[in-house]
């Protein structure tokens, strides 16, 4: 579980992960000492997985950002490994969730241009083995961009079970 310190500790980081742990242990008023051990201990606990640059895709040319849904035409273990592997390959898919509900997959795919972002679906995505539909939502604007987690919700545990209707 999380205390308040690591929670903001947490949060800090979020915003600005490269501040230093003194940075940190002054703005949080704690020791460096301190502050040093509760980073070390968010990672040894995987809770703390890695620090990452924010990049801005349109900057580095990849004007395109799309959604890719993807259905399987079968469901079986050996062609949901094969999905997943040749998607983890594809270097302009960069985020991929597994899904319930009509839709097996939601792909996060950034490409230059609509010919490449064809090509990647009709190439890439499309032809590894059991994909059944394929269906593609382009982004036109960025309302929230992806980012920290929400520490304060996660601290108050699991919401409580609801007695159903006919208890």
């Amino acid at each position: 579980m999380l205390d308040a310190l690591d929670r903001q500790i947490l949060q800090a980081l979020q915003t600005d992960g490269r501040k230093s742990n003194a940075d940190l242990a002054r703005a949080l008023g704690v020791a460096p000492s301190t502050m040093l051990e509760r980073i070390r201990r968010l990672e040894e606990r995987g809770v703390l997985k890695s620090y990452r640059a924010v990049l801005d895709p349109a900057a580095l040319g990849l004007t395109i950002q799309a959604f890719v849904s993807v259905s399987l035409d079968r469901h079986d273990t050996a062609y949901i490994e094969r999905f997943e592997s040749g998607v983890q390959a594809i270097e302009e898919v960069v985020a991929a969730y597994h899904l319930t509900g009509r839709l097996d997959y939601m792909l996060h795919v950034s490409a230059r241009d609509l010919p490449h972002l064809g090509e990647i679906i009709k190439s890439r995505i499309a032809s590894i083995g059991g994909v059944g539909k394929v269906e593609t939502f382009l982004v036109l604007s960025e309302i929230k961009p992806a980012g920290g987690w929400p520490l304060e919700a996660a601290a108050n545990g699991p919401s409580p079970v609801l007695p159903s209707r006919g208890a």
